[in-house]
């Protein structure tokens, strides 16, 4: 089951690192972004995790898809609220 809660949470802890990541200059800031998401990911609730990473069991820790990752997990979150 999904909660509103977590989704709310999940959107705004993403939403808030995505747009540091894309605007950051800092290969450092951006791996500690990355290395902060995908231990977020492994504690979200299983459902939730699934609905946005379109079964894909590496989303949001593949670094070569990342950035694409990180935009399309704000998007499906947004469409949740």
């Amino acid at each position: 089951m999904i909660t509103k809660d977590s989704i709310e949470t999940a959107y705004s802890f993403l939403h808030q690192k995505r747009n540091v990541y894309i605007h950051s200059s800092l290969n450092w800031q951006k791996d500690d972004i990355e290395y902060a998401i995908a231990s977020y990911a492994d504690d979200m609730s299983r459902d939730l995790y699934d609905a946005i990473s379109g079964g894909r069991a590496d989303f949001l820790r593949d670094h070569k898809r990342f950035t694409e990752d990180i935009i399309q997990a704000v998007e499906r979150l947004e469409e949740m609220l």
